[in-house]
């Protein structure tokens, strides 16, 4: 199929062209090509979730190459799954664009989603096209729970310690770069671009106990306060075992005019993993608070309500 834009390749000739040569792993029944695919699950259930990226909204073509808004669009979702103390297995994927887009532009994106899918011995399985005024990316995301259960974030119980497997405060100091056009901290505006979650540490997390557990989408404190919130418990969180990422972030932040405290307490998008442990957490895991019988606020930092934002609200 020559280049071209999508309306001058049509639909099916795009989606064989993004489908073509891709090794899908071993419990993809049937792949893309039929009206559904099937999946196998050794687990006998299958742990479910949805995320949506727009552009404008989530991501920005001027700041973003396709292969790394295909790569935050695999990665938000993967993260999901493992919040919830799985793994990822399969993704579904639609995708909307402007008519004129060029063919090579969503082969990239696609390239983007199959890099790191594959970090995860995962397959895309299947999707849709459609002409739309920009893009549009929609990852439903299919996981394996291993025979475990599923870690809520319903769990949490006073005296458990909060841990974070993970960084905090990349994505949030590297947007202020981004916006500022400042191009210094190079580490740090791609970590904007292309979340690092700490694929794996959900499994093993939900194998050590955890009891309450949830990815950094929206920001720490946002986050936190869905499993306070969720347990009936107060979370307080200790800002010397934040140290590690605020000394990370502190020189982009300084830069860019911002507290790098609100960057790790209020910036999302980084993807990092939140629990709860009734005792110890795993390697890979750093204690940065403790639950207490539910108070006042949800969350707090160092016993005081924090007076920045708490994190992403999506309307």
């Amino acid at each position: 199929m020559a280049d071209g834009t999508l309306a001058q390749a049509g639909e099916f000739a795009v989606i064989d062209r993004l489908v073509a040569g891709r090794r899908q792993p071993p419990f993809v029944v049937v792949g893309p090509g039929d009206d559904a695919a099937v999946v196998t699950s050794g687990d006998g259930r299958v742990a479910v979730s949805t995320d949506m990226l727009v552009e404008g909204r989530h991501f920005r073509l001027d700041w973003s190459a396709p292969r790394d808004v295909g790569r935050k669009a695999i990665a938000q979702n993967a993260a999901d799954i493992e919040a919830m103390g799985g793994s990822a297995t399969a993704f579904v994927v639609a995708f909307g664009a402007p008519a004129d887009t060029a063919t090579t532009r969503a082969v990239e994106l696609a390239d983007g989603m199959w890099q790191e899918a594959s970090r995860l011995g995962a397959g895309i399985v299947g999707g849709d096209m459609v002409a739309a005024p920009q893009w549009v990316i929609s990852v439903t995301v299919l996981g394996d729970l291993g025979g475990r259960p599923p870690v809520l974030r319903s769990g949490a119980r006073p005296g458990d310690v909060v841990a974070v497997a993970g960084e905090l405060g990349r994505s949030a100091a590297g947007y202020m770069l981004w916006r500022n056009e400042i191009h210094e901290f190079e580490a740090i505006r791609r970590r904007h671009l292309v979340p690092e979650p700490p694929y794996g540490q959900g499994a093993i997390a939900a194998r050590a106990g955890a009891t309450a557990m949830t990815d950094v989408s929206d920001g720490l404190l946002a986050d936190l306060g869905h499993i306070a919130e969720a347990s009936a418990v107060h979370i307080d969180l200790a800002l010397d075992e934040l140290a590690t990422d605020l000394d990370a972030v502190a020189p982009a932040a300084a830069v860019a005019g911002v507290d790098a405290r609100q960057c790790v307490l209020g910036g999302g998008e980084d993807h990092a993993l939140v629990a709860t442990f009734a005792a110890e957490p795993p390697p890979g895991w750093r204690i940065i608070g403790r639950v207490h019988e539910v108070g006042a606020a949800p969350v707090t930092v160092d016993g005081a309500a924090w007076t920045g934002s708490t994190g992403w609200k999506s309307y």
